[in-house]
């Protein structure tokens, strides 16, 4: 393991572990530069055994190199490392984040943020790609909405935008510039058939009594208000007015990101491979035989290399997005006989999304909300310069290979691009510039997140399975776990529906309004 070539650690009590390779070379260098120092002193030459042991070339910088080493284990003396350790995780760490997205270091922002006076939270991410290249946070599209199907995920909204709307109180850093998250206000525009209206007329009702600024629209009003929309099909529509519209991923990931350096977390570029796990077992009301389990030990496998770090731990998140379901297997989460609590799995795996660019210089203009059509197409625009961004979510039939990130070009030309040349007839004339791909954490029960600690792996704690809403729920979700470490239940926001145990109850919280 790495730590077995550790610091030299002086003064009383010296703890050395694994020096017996370092020991010998030093000794060797001893031995050579004791025989250099006699012949010299006998007017000899070494002669050419020793000389391919020590080039004279390189005499003085060796010399300089052994005297180091040799000062660096005596008494008294300053340690000095021998390797280079500083990229390695620590041995202990009260908190073990997995995963360096957005949820995770909200995560981390808020148990900074509110533990008690004197507690000092020992915080560690470890997050496996640090260019954050495949990350969901950054190959998302950056919207927020109040407009969901459940209260509880408008609440989410609503507690997200007013912390985007605040960002600099939350993440302002001594001697850094602001962050600028670039949100465009412009709104969310929800269209629907007439087989959809009344359920569309319902939930902005709810919407309303959370909240939230919505209001109807019929499709006269629609034509008024954006005459480039040719409407269609359309019975009702719905608007965000106040806290919708769009901003950049990256500008929150790297602002929190440095807000969280600033209280202290520490980052470990790695990938968790294993869980060490005491257990205790147990019979419930019903009569059934349980095993609590309690990690107590995350290895870590660093980049580029077949060993491992182990992490001495008392609390696990698991905020690993699309890969979430796998890290609960690691910890034994599903492993279970079919039907049981032990064998109902994390139902979250990765879904491949597409994400087109296209530019129409007849297009919208500025005037145009993020919209999402009857049929599942999304579009809004994209910058000043007439490009717009959209897509729309395959069937389940449809759904594409996620082992890899490439774009489909015939999916736009198939199932989008129709859609948005009938709904906006200037896109008839569009070029697609760009595209990209990402991963949604798909939560293949109920399209819908999955927040708090698991009933039997007692202390992994999720924060994952939100299915393409997770960025704008952040700020949100990130509270709502750090009041479940620390005091034990939810305060802000009542997430019970979002707990582990509903998969295994077969309690479906389902999430109608995703893309």
């Amino acid at each position: 393991m790495f730590r077995s070539v550790l610091q030299l650690r002086s003064g009383p009590g010296l703890l050395i572990r694994g020096l017996g390779s370092t020991l010998g070379k030093v000794e060797e260098g001893i031995v050579v530069l004791g025989y250099f120092r006699l012949c010299d002193l006998q007017g000899r030459d070494p002669g050419p055994h020793w000389q391919n042991k020590l080039c004279p070339t390189d005499w003085d910088e060796k010399v300089s190199e052994i005297k180091k080493k040799i000062r660096s284990i005596l008494p008294g003396e300053a340690c000095t490392p021998l390797y280079d350790t500083s990229h390695l995780p620590p041995e202990h760490s009260d908190v073990v984040i997995v995963g360096g997205g957005v949820l995770g270091l909200s995560v981390a922002f808020w148990l900074k943020k509110l533990q008690k006076k004197g507690d000092g939270i020992r915080v560690l991410v470890v997050e496996r790609d640090h260019t954050y290249s495949k990350a969901s946070t950054v190959l998302s599209v950056g919207g927020i909405r109040q407009q969901f199907s459940l209260p509880e995920n408008v609440q989410l909204s609503l507690f997200s935008v007013d912390f985007l709307r605040n960002i600099n109180e939350y993440l302002a850093v001594v001697d850094s510039p602001p962050v600028d998250l670039q949100f465009n206000p412009s709104g969310y525009l929800l269209l629907a058939s007439e087989k959809g209206a009344s359920t569309l007329e319902n939930r902005v009702k709810m919407q309303r009594q959370e909240g939230a600024k919505v209001c109807l629209m019929s499709p006269e009003q629609l034509q008024n208000k954006f005459p480039w929309m040719n409407t269609k099909g359309v019975a009702l529509a719905s608007y965000g007015m106040e806290g919708e519209g769009w901003f950049d991923p990256w500008s929150l990931l790297q602002g929190l990101r440095r807000k969280v350096q600033s209280m202290g977390v520490l980052f470990c570029q790695g990938e968790v491979t294993r869980f060490i796990t005491s257990s205790n077992r147990m019979v419930t009301s019903s009569g059934e035989e349980v095993v609590l389990k309690r990690i107590y030990e995350v290895h870590v496998k660093m980049n580029n290399s077949l060993e491992y770090q182990p992490v001495e731990c008392a609390i696990v998140i698991n905020a690993a997005g699309a890969w979430s379901g796998q890290i609960a297997e690691l910890a034994g989460i599903g492993k279970g006989p079919p039907g049981t609590l032990q064998g109902t799995k994390l139902p979250v795996e990765p879904r491949k999304r597409y994400v087109y660019v296209w530019h129409c210089p007849q297009g919208p203009g500025l005037e145009m909300p993020f919209v999402a059509d009857t049929n599942g197409v999304y579009f809004r625009r994209e910058g000043l310069g007439n490009n717009y961004l959209g897509g729309c979510s395959p069937t389940e039939e449809e759904e594409p290979d996620s082992t890899n990130l490439d774009v489909d070009h015939n999916f736009f030309q198939d199932r989008v691009w129709p859609h948005l040349a009938e709904r906006v007839p200037a896109f008839q004339s569009l070029k697609v510039r760009n595209a990209w791909a990402g991963y949604y954490d798909y939560n293949t029960f109920d399209q819908n997140g999955v927040v708090g600690p698991h009933p039997l792996v007692i202390n992994m704690y999720f924060a994952t399975g939100f299915s393409g809403h997770g960025l704008q729920h952040a700020p949100a979700v990130g509270r709502a776990v750090a009041e479940m470490v620390l005091d034990g239940y939810f305060q802000t926001i009542n997430m019970s529906p979002f707990l582990f145990s509903r998969f295994h109850l077969g309690e479906k919280f389902q999430e109608d309004n995703i893309f």
